[in-house]
């Protein structure tokens, strides 16, 4: 499997996620973890 850098993962339109405040808060079961947020 071939390791992909920061800068290919953005070029290809990948999600990283929403900021915490935007949470709708009835999807907390599916939030795995918080970073930065």
């Amino acid at each position: 499997m071939a390791l992909l850098t920061m800068k290919e993962l953005l070029e290809c339109g990948v999600h990283f996620g929403h900021r915490t405040r935007k949470w709708n808060p009835k999807m907390a079961r599916f939030i795995y973890t918080e970073r930065k947020g």
